[in-house]
């Protein structure tokens, strides 16, 4: 199974919390897609759109949308969608390879799940060359996992090379290792946010695991976890949750 079709299984997992980690990602973000994008509605890019998900919202509300991504096989979802949308592009590059990005021509950006993926050092020039593509005023949307979270700190184990087999045995569909390379504090977030010219105008946290108890109880631990959730969400605990969500302005 390559990377793009393991992406779709994660949102039909048969189990409950796998699937709702994912899905109620995807649904806060394409909430956010429609809440946040601005009246000039000309052009939007994802960097790193992954299996697709967010591409058919895009495409439906701005003029122009570009997939732009490192990884030649996320942007072959892409180009299978060009047929039937003219107002789509594809292109490959390197989003901390500034000298190739446009400058200021894109009204909304979308970054979900691909600082993780970055190496330390270049976290902070993917967060300028996401500034560098939006003109003033324009949108970033930009999730990434939170560094102390449940789920990243059991990942460590439950997906080394020992442990990943008894992982794919528990849950029985498709597991691969994350990737997440580069986990990052709130803090660590929001200072290079701003550092880069932003204004963080809305947060978000989300998305529970509780270890052991979702292999088990199905339903019921997912149920726990939603209850939790929230109360965590608004705690200095917030961290433990899987998700951070911003949606950042750049300054004028």
């Amino acid at each position: 199974m390559d990377i793009v079709d393991h992406q779709k299984t994660l949102y039909t997992s048969n189990n409950p919390t796998r699937r709702w980690l994912h899905t109620s990602r995807r649904n806060w973000i394409l909430s956010a897609i429609k809440k946040h994008s601005p009246e000039r509605r000309e052009r939007a890019i994802e960097v790193g759109p992954g299996s697709g998900v967010y591409l058919p919202q895009l495409l439906e509300l701005f003029n122009q949308v570009i997939a732009f991504d490192i990884e030649d096989q996320y942007l072959e979802a892409a180009r299978i969608m060009l047929a039937n949308n003219p107002n789509l592009l594809v292109q490959q590059g390197d989003i901390t390879d500034h000298n190739n990005l446009k400058v200021g021509n894109c009204d909304l950006v979308l970054c979900s799940e691909v600082l993780e993926h970055v190496p330390p050092e270049k976290s902070m020039a993917t967060i300028l060359g996401l500034r560098q593509l939006l003109a003033d005023g324009g949108i970033l949307i930009l999730s990434t996992p939170h560094r102390w979270s449940t789920l990243e700190s059991t990942a460590r184990l439950a997906l080394s090379p020992i442990g990943i087999h008894l992982t794919r045995l528990v849950y029985r569909e498709p597991v691969m290792n994350l990737g997440h390379i580069n986990l990052l504090t709130r803090s660590q977030v929001r200072t290079s946010l701003i550092d880069a010219g932003f204004e963080i105008i809305e947060e978000h946290a989300g998305g529970l695991y509780l270890p052991i108890l979702a292999e088990l109880l199905g339903q019921t631990a997912l149920n726990l976890e939603k209850w939790l959730e929230k109360i965590i969400r608004h705690s200095p605990l917030h961290q433990l949750l899987w998700t951070q969500f911003y949606i950042a302005r750049v300054r004028t």
